[in-house]
């Protein structure tokens, strides 16, 4: 099986939810995967610019549909339907050559003229040989309507029979946009054989700010990157004076507002910081009249706390409809609703049955994203709970939000709770599935300082310094981990690596059969992932610190399915070279092959020898490491440190790290300089750690 065809027979199915759930299965095995939409209503296809934006594919924009429908209609209209699907197959086949699989996705079958009396889709995934997937759309399904059920279960199993007599392969069907208050009925009544039931999310159905800006064509007055996937929830129109109209604004609101109303635009401002009032998602401006430049730099001027504003050339009526008109569309850059549909599909599809049926096998190759999509697997597993202590950084809350959308892990949240509510609707997010606990309210406070005293008096510590260090979120958090009330922490992102490392070391401490805490890093090159210790923490390790950070890193990688295959690293190759440095190197991979001989090591040996297989031949024939290494062990951080940071600038490479290694419990560490998906993929890889402590 190298292909699958998506497709709906009504609008709005969801289609594309149920293609982006299954290109991340089949993403996560195989290298080149291509997306095809044999027929498309536009030149511009929206589903075409996500697939290909969001999975990175190398597949042209040309090569990715076969014929505007305009041109299908009229070969069919022609009779020509068997030359129509000839060219289709053609196109479909130079793909097959290039490719290692392709997810087809259908043209919705109410999109064609009603005097089509035969499926379309049906015939061109018969003629393609590719098992079928059909998506039916449950939306208006009422609660209190049993009929609306049965018809329902009615419609499921025409559509099948429809698909198997006409000689197609079924491989699945969705049912998307349940009614939650139908959803155990349907689950009850409904085989549960490749069949998948998706509940309705109103979110997903909610236009977006960078969903009108789009449809209205508007003009950018003030927007960051993040507004576009703000929300809209409502649209009000600013036709009172400010202190009656603030008694209508609703969270999510877009405001239609003339720029000659600067009292209101600036009542909105205040608004939005005070915890008194609701925070709307956005302003719009009607007849394309221009905010005055006072104004603007008004709002400039407030830091972290302002809305995104937009005009258009449309009269207020006008712009009120068209807002109403538009219709909500995944975008690449709305990591919010792609993380809400993928949680949404991998929690009511079973992805193992799924790999099964598809029976991929696997490669080699492992992109950056093939290797995401495998942490966020094995994570979403794992089920396990993270305690993120610095709550006041915004990336931190908008990386929450994805984790728990993608049920990645639960997540606890330290700080003030109304604060952390507060921010969460400023900047449009919904963290409601995350615990919130104030450290400094919390009842677990006198315990937590008893413990801390209790395991280091003997070190000197008094219990109010205890009590004083308990205080800061990190031990706070630390300890949360210690007492089993969170299975693992991630900090760093307004804190230095020590004020991470500290606390872990003191409570948590390292592991019995471990020396020394180190760190790794997965480099994630184009098509494969290295592993690259010790870049972060010990500055200059002794021969058995080098050994024990080797062992670390061989045992951290098998727990991600990457099978260990270590270069310990020196300016000398073999015999070739001496010195201390070389020594040292020497010494320590020969600890290694003394207590595990079966582990697969090469040292000392050069970086381009390591890892080239022609550099290898020459200088370690005989080696079964050489040239093939995928673990990278260095003799001291400033290489390391600077290696991994020269390979990251300079090929483009994703660096998701620095992991900690050695620890009793899982602890990570964010640089300062993170990026929210470098929170989300460390949060997803501790959570695999902790999964693996037993």
């Amino acid at each position: 099986m190298k292909s699958i065809y998506i497709a709906s027979s009504s609008q709005n199915a969801g289609s594309l939810l149920v293609t982006m759930g299954l290109m991340d299965i089949i993403s996560r095995k195989i290298h080149k995967v291509a997306f095809f939409k044999p027929i498309i209503s536009n030149v511009k296809d929206l589903d075409i610019e996500f697939i290909r934006s969001r999975y990175a594919l190398d597949v042209s924009y040309e090569e990715s549909y076969g014929f505007e429908l305009s041109y299908v209609q009229m070969m069919i209209a022609k009779n020509q339907t068997d030359e129509l699907i000839e060219e289709l197959i053609l196109k479909y086949k130079r793909l097959e050559e290039k490719y290692d699989f392709i997810v087809c996705q259908g043209i919705q079958k109410s999109s064609l003229i009603p005097s089509f009396d035969f499926d379309i889709n049906i015939k061109i995934a018969q003629n393609f040989a590719t098992p079928f997937v059909n998506v039916i759309n449950a939306k208006g399904l009422h609660a209190e309507c049993s009929l609306g059920v049965s018809e329902l279960i009615e419609t499921y199993e025409i559509d099948k029979q429809n698909i198997l007599s006409q000689k197609c392969f079924h491989f699945a069907t969705f049912i998307n946009r349940i009614n939650p208050l139908c959803y155990e009925e349907l689950q009850a009544k409904l085989p549960k054989e490749n069949l998948y039931l998706l509940r309705e999310i109103p979110e997903l159905d909610t236009p977006t700010i960078g969903d009108i800006i789009d449809n209205l064509e508007a003009k950018k007055v003030l927007l960051k990157n993040e507004d576009r996937a703000k929300l809209v929830k409502q649209i009000k129109v600013a036709a009172l004076t400010l202190d009656n109209f603030l008694d209508h604004i609703e969270d999510g609101d877009l405001v239609i507002v003339p720029a000659d109303r600067s009292e209101i635009i600036v009542g909105l401002l205040c608004a939005l910081q005070s915890q008194n009032f609701a925070s709307i998602s956005g302003v719009i401006i009607p007849f394309d009249m221009e905010i005055h430049p006072n104004i603007l730099a008004l709002i400039n001027g407030v830091n972290e706390c302002s809305f995104p504003i937009i005009r258009v050339a449309t009269d207020t009526y006008t712009t009120a409809l068209n807002i109403t008109a538009t219709k909500a569309k995944l975008k690449s850059y709305d990591e919010r609703k792609i993380a809400l549909s993928l949680g949404l599909f991998n929690e009511n599809v079973d992805i193992n049955a799924i790999e099964a049926r598809i029976r991929i096998t696997t490669s080699q190759i492992m992109t950056p994203m093939m290797f995401e999509y495998k942490i966020s697997y094995m994570a979403k597993n794992a089920k396990k709970t993270i305690v993120l202590p610095e709550s006041e950084d915004d990336r931190i809350l908008r990386a929450t939000e994805i984790i728990l959308r993608r049920h990645l892990a639960k997540i606890i949240l330290l700080g003030d709770s109304e604060t952390i509510k507060q921010r969460s609707l400023q900047l449009g997010l919904d963290i409601s599935q995350a615990t919130i606990i104030n450290p400094l309210e919390s009842e677990k406070l006198q315990q937590y300082s008893e413990i801390f005293y209790e395991s280091r008096k003997a070190k000197g510590l008094s219990l109010q310094a205890a009590k004083d260090a308990l205080n800061h979120k990190t031990y706070f958090a630390t300890m949360m981990v210690h007492t089993g009330e969170a299975d693992a922490m991630v900090s760093g992102a307004s804190h230095t690596t020590a004020d991470t490392i500290r606390p872990a070391l003191q409570i948590i401490k390292t592991h019995p059969d471990v020396s020394i805490v180190s760190s790794l890093f997965f480099m994630c090159l184009d098509t494969q992932v290295l592993v690259y210790a010790d870049c972060a923490v010990n500055q200059d390790p002794t021969a058995e610190e080098l050994a024990q950070i080797a062992i670390s890193t061989a045992k951290t990688a098998s727990q991600f399915a990457i099978e260990p295959k270590i270069a310990m690293l020196s300016y000398s190759t073999g015999d070739s070279g001496s010195g201390d440095d070389v020594d040292k190197v020497k010494k320590a991979t020969e600890i290694i092959k003394k207590q595990y001989p079966s582990l697969l090591i090469d040292g000392p040996i050069q970086y381009d020898a390591a890892i080239d297989k022609g550099v290898a031949k020459a200088k370690l024939p005989n080696s079964k490491v050489a040239g093939e290494a995928n673990i990278f062990i260095f003799p001291d951080l400033n290489t390391g440190n600077n290696t991994y940071k020269a390979v990251q600038r300079s090929t483009g490479a994703i660096a998701i790290g620095p992991i900690l290694q050695g620890l009793n419990k899982p602890v990570n560490d964010l640089s300062r300089g993170c990026s929210v998906a470098d929170i989300v993929n460390t949060v997803a890889i501790t959570a695999i750690q902790a999964g693996q402590i037993q």
